[in-house]
This record gives structure tokens, C-alpha cells and sequence, in this order.
């Protein structure tokens, strides 16, 4: 089967200890967004400053700096989530344990946005780094990107443990190659021989002249920019897990050592980009000086072709392993959307088939939405990093900053048990009391910095996301609500459920041929109170036609006909069958209705319509079953023992011994 070659042979559910992940596994499946963010965190800091012109490239080093801190501080915060939340969840969990229902869906509404536009910003920044290498796949842009997550949805479908194995080369690879880019790029400054970028001897035309306010406005959007090296910080915390034995220990490990790789990458590449001086500007706006036929690449391509040369074999590495990493940073997220969906459909915020694991013990259903609704974020902007990114990070910090609230809370409540239970030791108060202060430290951080996010990325496109979150919130409420309800609505009542007093049996009848002789018997076989075959009389002469073989077969079951002046099929049925309910509200009438079995999607249109309108229509009749009886056509490759069936379905026409009359036929 198609499927069973690309996503593979189902994994028994007794095996998914073996699923779990060592550090060196989860290292590229959980945080190849946070590493892969080096690869356009300082880029986006310039394209920032380069509105207020090359002046203010000077202010670089200070923004790069808070944002490191800014790392810091989250990474210590999560670390602590790690262990107090060893069930994953991450932000959700921890605001529902603490700050309540709204607060923890609110930071689930911004988790599930963060996830899809983590998965469109890593691809199209990875495609864009593609053609940086590759300038001819500029208008495939969006058909590469596109493909490109429909490929990362398969390997993920394919189970976390193997698509872990497949992306830890790529990861390992850009951050060996990186620490090589620096290194020599280092190496040769300290010998004399500074590299210089292909743009170093263009200028900048600034778009303000920043000063005062609006140079407060442009430093504090370049750190809002950049920024973005925090995404997927927190996907740790909600996948622990998946992590082996001892599972706490393993994830919070994990993140220091992302934290430690993403800080020094992140520090060097600005370092180089500042002393090969690389000039970027965005989109709309010319390098001065630049040739007309000039296409500007990536800062980091910038970089790699300063340091290695435009020719040089290292510099495709580098550029391959960008963009391999950067396309598989969002795996991250494709770890860490399904997990937080099925958390969510668990507790009945999102539809319950979002928690079941699929065939490879991975939660297929969110893998699949998560792919079709980042492939249409794509598609609708253009697969442009730099349009896309105005809309992210804002529900990063929006969970980061619920998280840190949370976990305040938390120690706080530890700290001054009210349940009964002993007061913590010295030693494990002092313990809660510094991890109450790192948790303290980061709500205030990122709280400060989500408010700068949204003032400066509101009227570049954030305000898309503004919108997205609480819509989530709200449906997530009214899936909630809708659960309640019909919780409340098939709850079992004290005295069970009432017998009914008689059953009518409805057979449908549009000709005599085998599929309506085999409904006939088997409705025979349950033997219903009454037992009626009914006909919709469209065409006077075929309706003779079947009264005519019906009494010459000698069919032991009577036939109503239902004029339809109108010749409509759906109506009178439904009419009849409510008739008889309504003289009869105790009793429950039983439609029978013979359906062909197919075995080709076309010829499903070709047959069963009719049946299929009236079933839909019977289903909200109360008192009313409705019962298929299957007719296996030969295509359907189902037609094993056919000829013992036809020979049961023969014996409808009169040889069993019946309680109703032998032919009758009414109109």
C-alpha cells in the first residue's frame, strides 16, 4: 500500500518505550528552531537599524545583548518547568495549574499560532537561503516551500524516534559548520587579514533620521526582531515526555545545552557580521552603489562567502546546512503542536481525534493540520521571510510570559502548603525561593518585552495574529462548551432506557433485484412487529412493473406505494415514516436500506446518492433506526461466497414461513 511505504508499518503501542529519546536525539528534534534562529536573528537586527542608516549599526552589539540576556533568563525559567511539569504542556499546563482555564487557553491559543508560523517562517527562510545558493529557483519559491512541508509532515508521520535520527545530521552539520565559519572568520581577523562582505562598500539610504523617539522606536523593533532567536524555547518543556529516563533531568539538560550552542552561535555570527561589515536592507529599499543586477543574499551567506569564498566548497556546505536546518527547524513544532493539541483534545478543548496517537504512535491528525495550515500561511504571503516574521513571536511571549506567571504561583504555593502537607526543609525552601526568583526575573522580562513586540509589529502585520488568538480561544471555548452538552445529553438517566413497545420495520424498494431481496430477509430475520416494503411511485409504468414481479414472485411481505407528485424520493419516505411515529410515539420504526459496495471512488457517484440524502434526513427523526444491508459489488473484491449468499436471499421469495401475508400491496 501506498501509505504503509511512505509512512510505514504500524508500531505496536507495548513498543513505545523504545520511541523515547536520548539528549543527543532530542537535541535536533526539539530545538532545531532555537539553533536554526542564528541563522536569521542577526539579519533581522540589522534590516532593522539599516531604516535608521549605517549610523546606527554602532547599536547592534547593545541589542544583541539584551536579546542573549533575554535567552538566559528564558532558558533558566524553562529549565524549572522541566522539572515541576515532568507531564509536558509546557505553558498550557502550568497556566491551568495555576492561574486557571481562561489563562492557560489563552496561552494555548498562542502556542498553536506560534507552532504554524514556526513551521512557514523556518521553510521559507530555509528556501530563501536556497536561492540565495541558487538564484534560478527565485519563482518557485513558494511550489519549494510548499513541497518542502508536505515532505517534513511525512517524515514526522514516519514516528518521532526515526524522524529524529533523520534530522540530527542536518542540525549537528550547521552548527559544526558554523562554529567553523566563526572560527576561521576569527581566526584571519587576529592575523590581520579581516574578511570583507560582498556589500561592505554599499550604502544605506536611511528611510528616517532617527533620532529621539524614533531612535528609541527603531532600537527597540531591532530587539523586538531579534527576538526571534527565543522561538521553540518552550517545546522542550511541552515534549518531556518523549524524553528517557529520568525524564525531567534529560529535557532540562537538553535546554542548557541548546541554550549554550544558540548564545555562542549567536554571538559570533554578529560578531563576523559587524567586522566583515555586512549591509542589508529590506525588500523595498536599494543598497547605494549597487549594481542594478545586484540580488542580495542572506547575512549569512554574506558571511560564508567573505570567510570561505564565493566558490569555495565550504561556503555550499555552510549554505546547504542553513538551509537544511532552517527547513527542519520546523520539525520543532511539528513535535510540539500535535503533543499540545492532543493535551488539548484530551481535556476536551479540541476535537477528541487530536489525542489519539496514529499507526507509528505519533499524533497523526495534528501533524497532517498543522502541515495544510502552514502550507496556506505560505501560500498566501508569498513564502517572504520578511512579511512573515512581522507575525511571529508574539504568541511566544504571550506563552512565555503565562508560563513565568504560572510558575511564580506554583513556588509560591510550595513554599505555603494550605493542603495539610508538611512545609518544605531549609535546603529545599532556599532551592524553591531562587527558582521562584528566575521565574520571577522572567515574567517581568518577557512581559516588558511583549508589550514591545506588540507596539512595534502591530501595523507591520502582528495585528493577523492579534486577531488569530483570541478567534482560537473562542472556538476552543465553544468546542469545550459543545462537549459539556452532549456530556449532559447522553448522560444515563436513573431508570435506563424504555423499552419500546413495538418495531415497525421499513424496507426500501426502488426495484426487485438481489440487493432488495437480501434487505427483505435480513429484516425478516429480526423479526419486527410489522414488516412493510415501501416504493416511491415516480414512473407509473416501472411502478407496475415491480408490483407485477413483486406478486409473481410471491414476495411475504407487503408493499406500500407512496405517490410523489413531484417526484421526489426523500419526502414521502420521510412522511410515512413520521406518520407511523406519530400514531405510535413508544414504538421504533427500523428503515432498512440496501446500499451497493463498491470498490472505486468514481463509481461511489454513479451509486447510493439517493439512499445517502434519505439516511441523512432519517437520522434526525427521533425513534428511527436506520440499518445498512451491504450488496459487495465485484469491484469492491469482496464477492467470496456471494453464491451462498444468493441462495439465502432466494429464500425471500416465499419459502420461509412468515407472519405476514404472502402479497400485498397497497397504495
Amino acid at each position: 500500500m501506498p501509505k504503509r511505504l511512505l509512512v510505514g508499518r504500524p508500531i505496536r503501542s507495548a513498543l513505545s518505550s523504545e520511541q523515547l529519546l536520548p539528549k543527543k536525539l532530542a537535541l535536533p528534534v526539539f530545538c532545531s528552531d532555537p539553533l536554526s534562529s542564528n541563522a536569521y536573528a542577526t539579519e533581522e537586527i540589522l534590516l532593522m537599524l539599516s531604516l535608521g542608516g549605517l549610523a546606527l549599526f554602532h547599536l547592534t552589539w547593545w541589542v544583541a545583548g539584551a536579546v542573549i540576556v533575554l535567552l538566559l533568563v528564558v532558558v533558566a525559567s524553562y529549565r524549572q518547568t522541566c522539572h515541576a511539569y515532568p507531564n509536558g504542556g509546557g505553558a498550557y499546563a502550568v497556566a491551568g495549574a495555576n492561574l486557571g482555564r481562561d489563562a492557560s487557553l489563552i496561552a494555548a491559543s498562542a502556542l498553536l499560532v506560534d507552532y504554524v508560523l514556526t513551521v512557514a517562517v523556518s521553510v521559507a527562510a530555509g528556501v530563501a537561503n536556497i536561492v540565495s545558493a541558487f538564484p534560478a529557483l527565485v519563482p518557485h519559491a513558494v511550489s519549494v516551500s510548499i513541497g518542502l512541508v508536505a515532505v517534513l509532515a511525512l517524515l514526522n508521520l514516519r514516528g518521532v524516534r526515526e524522524s529524529g535520527t533523520i534530522f540530527a545530521i542536518p542540525t549537528y552539520g550547521f552548527v559544526i559548520s558554523v562554529f567553523i565559519m566563526i572560527a576561521m572568520g576569527l581566526a584571519r581577523m587576529a592575523g590581520g587579514d579581516t574578511p570583507a562582505a560582498e556589500s561592505a562598500s554599499y550604502g544605506i539610504r536611511p528611510d528616517h533620521q532617527a533620532t529621539g523617539l524614533l531612535l528609541v522606536a527603531l532600537v527597540l523593533r531591532a530587539f523586538a526582531s531579534g527576538c526571534t532567536a527565543l522561538t521553540g524555547v518552550e517545546a522542550v518543556s511541552n515534549g518531556v515526555p518523549n524524553f528517557k529516563k529520568p525524564k525531567s533531568d534529560n529535557a532540562a539538560n537538553t535546554l542548557a545545552i541548546m541554550g549554550g550552542l544558540t548564545i555562542t552561535m549567536f554571538a559570533g555570527l554578529t560578531a563576523l557580521a559587524l567586522a566583515t561589515h555586512v549591509h542589508v536592507v529590506d525588500d523595498t529599499t536599494r543598497l547605494i552603489g549597487a549594481p542594478d543586477d545586484y540580488s542580495q543574499r542572506t547575512v549569512i551567506a554574506q558571511l560564508g562567502a567573505a570567510v570561505f569564498g564565493s566558490d569555495s566548497i565550504l561556503f555550499y556546505v555552510v549554505q546547504v546546512f542553513t538551509a537544511a536546518i532552517l527547513v527542519l527547524a520546523a520539525n520543532t513544532a511539528f513535535n510540539g503542536f500535535p503533543i499540545l493539541a492532543s493535551i488539548l483534545g484530551g481535556d476536551g478543548y479540541l476535537p477528541r481525534q487530536l489525542h489519539r496517537r496514529g499507526d507509528r504512535l505519533v499524533f497523526s491528525n495534528g501533524i497532517v493540520i498543522l502541515a495544510a495550515l502552514a502550507g496556506l500561511l505560505i501560500w498566501a504571503f508569498d513564502a517572504s521571510t520578511t512579511r512573515l516574521i512581522q507575525l511571529y513571536i508574539i504568541g511566544v511571549f504571550v506563552s512565555f510570559t503565562l508560563s513565568q506567571w504560572g510558575m511564580i504561583r506554583h513556588w509560591t504555593t510550595r513554599l505555603r502548603p494550605s493542603d495539610g502537607s508538611l512545609a518544605p526543609s531549609r535546603a529545599a525552601r532556599r532551592s524553591m525561593h531562587r527558582a521562584r526568583l528566575i521565574n520571577g526575573v522572567g515574567a517581568v522580562v518577557t512581559g516588558l518585552v511583549l508589550i514591545v513586540v506588540l507596539v512595534t509589529k502591530f501595523t507591520h502585520g502582528a495585528y493577523i495574529v492579534v486577531i488569530a488568538m483570541p478567534s482560537l480561544y473562542l472556538l476552543m471555548r465553544g468546542i469545550q462548551r459543545h462537549y459539556d452538552r452532549i456530556a449532559i445529553e447522553t448522560r444515563p438517566r436513573p431508570g435506563g432506557v424504555t423499552l419500546p413497545a413495538r418495531i415497525h420495520g421499513v424496507v426500501l424498494v426502488s426495484k426487485l433485484h438481489e440487493p432488495t431481496l437480501r434487505a427483505l430477509a435480513f429484516a425478516r430475520a429480526t423479526r419486527p412487529t410489522t414488516l412493510t416494503a415501501v416504493t416511491v411511485d415516480q414512473d407509473p409504468d416501472e411502478t407496475e412493473a415491480l408490483v407485477r414481479e413483486w406478486d409473481e414472485r410471491q414476495i411475504p411481505v407487503p408493499l406500500k406505494i407512496l405517490n410523489s407528485p413531484y417526484r421526489d424520493i426523500t419526502g414521502p419516505v420521510l412522511a410515512y415514516v413520521k406518520d407511523i411515529g406519530t400514531k405510535s410515539p413508544r414504538d421504533v420504526v427500523c428503515v432498512f436500506i440496501p446500499e451497493y459496495v463498491v470498490g472505486h471512488w468514481w463509481e461511489q457517484l454513479l451509486h447510493n446518492q439517493s439512499a445517502l440524502r434519505l439516511k441523512a434526513r432519517l437520522l434526525f427523526q427521533p425513534g428511527v433506526m436506520v440499518t445498512n444491508v451491504p450488496w459487495q459489488m465485484g469491484s469492491s473484491g469482496a464477492v467470496q461466497g456471494r453464491s451462498e449468499g444468493n441462495a439465502q436471499v432466494v429464500s425471500a421469495g416465499g419459502d420461509l414461513a412468515s407472519d405476514t401475508p404472502k402479497s400485498a400491496v397497497s397504495r
